[in-house]
């Protein structure tokens, strides 16, 4: 016996001349781009930073750092507004808010050739906040009154807040608490996504979407880590993910 089930024929989507509004929430994963680069930094006395060592030198060996090691997935939700060109197609601006904790990892060594051993180097950094204003095109395939797959692109900009960071050495009780390592900016950003509209009414539906997101480099912040020759490791910061969303949508 064949069971048959369809949903009901609502129109919901675009359609020329109309707006609509969305609400969406969802998750954010990185798969590439690093919070910092490695660098190699001689230290000859680690008395400022420890008076008990005074004296005493170093080479501070750190490694690089993405954004998967440290902060891993992020939550993502925000706001849409489209325009219809068709029943097919659609220009839209979207809102965007990603947020991922803290995170601690090992960041490197240092060195100490007066022991002849390499003591580890952890960072903590503080919480990952950034605002996307987007723009972009978004085309659907199939006829209105039933689930229609699309794809879309957007272009725009992201401003990530300031990062800050706590270096310590346990091993030699050194603590750098709270400094500074990027500076709150504006950088370019890009995307691509496929989805599925569903229709729930003839004003409502329920959208489901994935794509890739890229953000450009931020800006690095040298005030504190400049003067221990790692000027040079926040230079990058550079995001690509894949988020994964679902969508109400209101047209009107």
């Amino acid at each position: 016996m064949l069971f048959a089930v369809s949903a009901p024929a609502f129109a919901a989507g675009p359609e020329q001349g109309k707006f609509s509004m969305s609400l969406f929430g969802g998750a954010d994963t990185p798969i590439s781009g690093d919070v910092h680069d490695g660098a190699v930094a001689p230290v000859p006395d680690l008395g400022p930073l420890n008076p008990d060592l005074a004296g005493v030198s170093a080479e501070l060996r750190i490694q690089p750092r993405s954004h998967e090691d440290i902060y891993d997935q992020a939550f993502t939700y925000g706001l849409e507004f489209s325009y219809g060109l068709s029943d097919r197609a659609e220009v839209f601006g979207q809102v965007r808010r990603t947020e991922a904790d803290p995170g601690t990892v090992r960041v490197g060594g240092a060195f100490v050739p007066a022991l002849n051993t390499e003591l580890p180097v952890y960072g903590t950094f503080s919480d990952y906040k950034a605002l996307s204003l987007e723009a972009g095109y978004r085309y659907y395939f199939m006829q209105p009154g039933s689930a229609r797959p699309f794809v879309a692109g957007r272009l725009g900009a992201t401003q990530t807040d300031d990062i800050r960071a706590t270096f310590e050495i346990p091993d030699a009780a050194i603590t750098i608490a709270n400094a500074p390592f990027t500076e709150k900016k504006w950088a370019a950003t890009a995307g691509v996504d496929v989805g599925v509209l569903i229709p729930v009414s003839e004003a409502f539906s329920i959208t489901a979407q994935a794509g890739v997101r890229y953000v450009a480099d931020l800006e690095g912040d040298d005030s504190a880590i400049g003067g221990l020759g790692l000027g040079s490791i926040n230079d990058t910061g550079k995001r690509v993910s894949v988020p994964i969303s679902i969508a109400a949508r209101f047209d009107f």
